[in-house]
């Protein structure tokens, strides 16, 4: 009897060896992979500030105006006037959605000359 608890007790602790080895190399490819996700983050949000300073750069209005300036004779852009925006009530509104078919389909005709319970 002993021997059987002795037995037993190995395996256990073999298995539980076996467990843990597993574990700790999933949780180093976990921590690897969530510390390649922070670098892409990272490196994407730098991207999209360095993108967001460069659209800042490029619509600034006295770099714009210079452009109008410089092509006024091919685009013909003129400087926006107040009567060009429309007030609210000119607006068309979206037409009514069409009124819902409300009949069940046990009220609906049996074409198919079938009994329906």
């Amino acid at each position: 009897m002993r021997t059987l608890v002795v037995i037993v007790s190995l395996l256990a602790m073999l298995a539980s060896g076996f467990w843990a080895y597993r574990e700790n190399y999933a949780t180093k490819l976990s921590v690897r992979e969530a510390n390649r996700l922070t670098r892409d983050i990272r490196r994407l949000q730098e991207a999209i500030a360095l993108q967001n300073a460069e659209w800042a750069y490029q619509n600034r209005p006295d770099r714009l105006a210079e452009l109008v300036a410089a092509n006024f004779d091919r685009l013909g852009l003129l400087p926006m006037q107040p009567e060009q925006f429309a007030q609210s009530s000119q607006l068309p509104m979206p037409p009514d959605p069409p009124p819902e078919d409300t009949t069940l389909v046990s009220e609906q005709a049996d074409t198919s000359g079938e009994i329906l319970p």
